[in-house]
């Protein structure tokens, strides 16, 4: 014999059960699928991390700090020769600083930016020779992933 209490719980177990599928499922698809990471909330310039030639021979290309412990692009490829690089602070809280990680690349580059406030650009000059993989990062953010790579073709 049904109890009252049993005749309800059997009526109501599949709507339950449906319910808690679909909870499941939308939760589900409220996470990004690669661990966490939030997208960028705008569609970076094309010509980010784009190395071009100017007229007096240097080797130019423009990256950007955002808020979020990111560079964009975060690695990009040069020549040996002289590099021009900006570095532009989309950023409209964070203070960043970008410098190329001591001891870890072919050589030392010495030429650095101590400090980028929000909104800020600066431009550094530098000669590089020897190919390979020159790390850089902000080292203020380094612990939150803010790196990335100078690569220079041999």
């Amino acid at each position: 014999m049904r109890t009252p209490t049993t005749a309800i719980w059997t009526r109501r177990a599949p709507a339950a059960l449906a319910g808690a599928v679909l909870a499941a499922g939308v939760l589900a698809a409220c996470g990004s699928g690669d661990g966490g990471t939030a997208a960028p909330s705008s569609t970076p310039d094309a010509s980010l991390g784009q190395v071009t030639v100017a007229e007096d021979g240097v080797q130019e290309v423009t990256i950007q700090t955002p808020d979020d412990y990111v560079f964009v692009p975060d690695s990009f490829t040069v020549a040996p020769g002289r590099v021009r690089l900006t570095v532009e602070s989309t950023a409209t809280q964070a203070t960043h600083n970008f410098r190329f990680t001591p001891g870890r690349g072919p050589e030392e580059i010495a030429e650095e930016i101590p400090l980028l406030a929000a909104g800020a650009t600066e431009t550094i000059e530098f000669e590089v020779a020897a190919p390979g993989e020159h790390p850089f990062e902000c080292s203020f953010h380094v612990q939150l992933g803010q790196v990335g790579v100078m690569t220079v073709r041999g």
